[in-house]
């Protein structure tokens, strides 16, 4: 049986990701370089070090203080998503069905703590909605590599295995598979397609699906995870 439900946050809790990628925009332009949306499709999922990072290397652009690029992003998103930031269609209603029926739930975001509690408060969702709570700092390797959700996991003394991870992103996708975890997809980054090919179990457009598809009734958690 699934007792955990380990969620990635921007793009599965809050549409958030053109946001970020307007305020890293704008962070590279205060810097005299032009960047386009479509520049941050590969890190989208791997944390703002990578989504950052790999922009300013796939234009040979020098960041000498990587820490600091992110704060003055931070900032600048800060500034965006005030009072424009709700939980995204079924969330609350699924936060709230899991806990009905005894779930532990984890947030694990590639983001950094910053950007983490921004979004939280900017939902209005408060930090004991969740078990536990896992950012970007706190590991060392980022999704697509498993460690975050394994991290998770254990913080709610559970195996990936006995978790349901909801991904919107490729890496994250990956990440899900990597270590173990049963992974729903979430369309609001990627496609249907494109999330399927990296490996998703189930793609659905947002969480009231799974509410109507009765995705947390005991009978059909056990045939989609494949647990008995």
């Amino acid at each position: 049986m699934i007792k955990g439900i380990l969620f990635d946050m921007d793009g599965v809790l809050v549409d958030s990701e053109e946001y970020i990628c307007e305020a890293a925009i704008g962070y590279f332009r205060q810097r005299g370089l032009i960047v386009l949306p479509e520049d941050f499709t590969p890190f989208v999922g791997a944390g703002e070090d990578r989504y950052i990072g790999g922009v300013a290397e796939k234009y040979n652009f020098s960041i000498l203080d990587l820490s600091e690029a992110k704060l003055q992003t931070y900032a600048i998103y800060a500034e965006i998503v005030k009072n424009r930031l709700s939980p995204m269609k079924g969330v609350v209603d699924f936060i709230r069905e899991s806990k009905k029926r005894g779930l532990r739930l984890a947030v694990a975001t590639s983001a950094d703590k910053t950007k983490m509690e921004i979004n939280l408060h900017e939902m209005g969702l408060d930090h004991g909605e969740f078990d536990v709570l896992v950012n970007g700092l706190d590991v060392e390797r980022k999704k697509p590599f498993p460690d975050i959700y394994e991290l998770a996991a254990g913080k709610l003394n559970l195996k990936p295995k006995d978790c349901i991870v909801i991904e919107d992103a490729v890496n994250g996708v990956q990440a899900a598979k990597a270590a173990g975890a049963f992974c729903i997809g979430i369309t609001s980054s990627f496609s249907v397609e494109v999330l399927q090919d990296a490996g998703a179990d189930l793609v659905v457009d947002d969480l009231s699906e799974l509410l109507e598809f009765g995705f947390l009734t005991d009978s059909q958690t056990s045939e989609r995870s494949g647990t008995n």
